[in-house]
């Protein structure tokens, strides 16, 4: 933010500027780095044009934290770096120190307070999800639960540097999809089954029925009058149980513990090397909640990893190998059910669009 306009403030309402919040050899050498280097699972180093260096040190973190956490993390940054610390986008806490000698000495603080390093390079990313039954009132599952059982699992992936290439997984409690899933190599994705329930004898006094069919994305509700009451009816047809109509609509409620569950996506990327960025497909439709450990979904989620490390050359991501071994080997290799629901016949889908900086003729 400009000076003159820094001064023209005058209150401190908004957000500060970020450049207030960087470490000083950041400051100095921004817009200026040449190139960095990985130095093992856990960290890595950034060189500036002029030899400065800014040293990274990463650990996973949850979703969900507790204030004990956040002093835990304080404390170390005061002691190590500073007081600087950064948060990824995929829930990773990154200390940012500029003297080499810390790095291992803080590593060793943290594996003390039983905090995870790693999540740099070839490995299995840091899970990132959305809040799950904990906050959510439209998730068809857990987040937070699946999430850990399923790193449990992963956990030597994520200290070790030892798979063909960088491994994203992310989790979304519902199809509204608040993570990263459509774009990332292993999706975890809550599912609903069946249409909102309506309650018809509260509706009108917990609801707005235009602002509840408007709240529709596919014009799935219409007004209705039952008994000379309104109420709203559902096109079971169309009907894509997101859940819409019940954040505005309490008399709507779509969770059903019975028909409620999860599906697993694979072969989404956003970046551009090699080949273009893609969207994940459809792997497994449907898999029932099974708290507290979710055994199916980590196993399937263990043997797609396990297929991958075996099949992929180096440096090629979840979808670059399936690609080109085909589908089909993809199925045979995993041993999961093709089914009708993997037929993409969604009339609204945007083939021919050009989301790659690649050119195409």
């Amino acid at each position: 933010m400009p000076e003159e306009v820094k001064k023209k403030r005058i209150t401190d309402i908004g957000p500060h500027d970020f450049h207030d919040y960087l470490p000083p050899v950041i400051k100095k050498n921004y817009g200026k780095w040449a190139y960095h280097e990985i130095l093992d699972t856990g960290s890595m180093v950034h060189v500036a044009e002029n030899g400065d260096k800014i040293y990274t040190v990463r650990m996973g973190s949850p979703r969900l934290v507790s204030g004990s956490f956040v002093r835990d993390l304080c404390d170390m940054a005061d002691k190590y770096c500073g007081g600087y610390l950064r948060f990824t986008t995929r829930n990773n806490v990154e200390f940012l120190l500029d003297d080499e000698n810390n790095i291992e000495p803080l590593k060793k603080d943290l594996e003390k307070l039983g905090y995870n390093v790693g999540g740099i390079g070839n490995v299995v990313a840091n899970i990132v999800h959305t809040q799950g039954w904990v906050h959510c009132h439209t998730s068809a599952s857990d987040a937070s639960g699946v999430v850990k059982a399923v790193m449990d699992e992963l956990y030597e992936y994520f200290v070790e540097d030892k798979l063909p290439s960088k491994v994203r997984i992310a989790f979304a409690c519902c199809l509204n999809m608040c993570g990263s899933v459509a774009s990332s190599d292993i999706a975890i994705m809550g599912m609903h089954r069946k249409v909102p329930k309506i309650d018809s004898e509260k509706i009108l006094n917990l609801c707005e029925i235009p602002s509840t069919i408007a709240a529709c994305p596919t014009n799935s509700i219409r007004p209705d009058t039952i008994d000379g009451k309104q109420t709203v009816k559902i096109n079971d047809e169309t009907c894509v149980f997101c859940g819409s109509c019940y954040t505005v609509c309490p008399a709507m409620p779509i969770a059903d513990s019975l028909n409620d569950g999860i599906s697993i996506w694979v072969g989404g990327k956003v970046s551009n090397a090699r080949t273009k960025p893609t969207f994940s497909k459809l792997v497994i439709p449907f898999i029932p909640n099974d708290p507290p450990r979710w055994p199916k979904v980590v196993e399937a989620v263990k043997t797609i990893i396990t297929a991958y490390k075996n099949g992929a050359e180096p440096g090629e991501r979840v979808v670059e190998w399936i690609e080109r071994i085909g589908w089909t080997r993809f199925f045979k290799i995993t041993g999961f059910e093709f089914t009708k629901y993997h037929v993409d016949d969604f009339r609204l889908a945007e083939t021919t669009m050009n989301y790659s900086s690649q050119v195409r003729f």
